[in-house]
């Protein structure tokens, strides 16, 4: 198969705002004080707005069971290459995933389509600086040599 079943909906200012509107809308859920909530919305939804490059991957579903798992790994190995292309021109990228991409008004700001489904946020820009790496497990820690 040669699906291509990647999508890339790169967002404005506005689409950004109201996906961060959806984003911050989940998180007041969480709050007690209906103040607090108002105010996380609407600092979520403002943060968003900033953001120099909000990128929303998405992937068109299969009914197929083999198909939409084949398209959903061909979909994150598109991810890990525009973060790598990113990284090679100089950009910082931040790769989000969560239950809001499933959200309506998040699907909605975003504009992906009926029969896809949102897989990562990539955020892109100059990074402000660069963190050191986290501490991470070595490769042969996860890695069986079956002969």
């Amino acid at each position: 198969w040669l699906t291509q079943p990647w999508r890339f909906y790169v967002l404005g200012p506005e689409a950004r705002y109201a996906y961060g509107l959806a984003l911050g809308e989940r998180k007041a859920r969480k709050l007690d004080d209906p103040e607090r909530g108002r105010a996380m919305r609407d600092t979520v939804a403002q943060e968003h707005r900033a953001l120099p490059c909000m990128i929303a991957v998405a992937v068109v579903t299969s009914d197929d069971p083999e198909a939409r798992e084949e398209d959903y790994a061909a979909t994150m190995m598109a991810i890990e290459n525009l973060a790598l292309v990113a990284v090679e021109l100089g950009l910082g990228t931040h790769i989000k995933t969560g239950g809001v991409m499933g959200d309506p008004a998040a699907r909605a700001a975003a504009g992906v389509r009926d029969n896809e489904r949102i897989v990562a946020i990539v955020n892109v820009g100059v990074p402000a600086d660069v963190p050191p790496p986290k501490r991470r497990e070595p490769a042969s820690a996860f890695t069986t040599w079956v002969p």
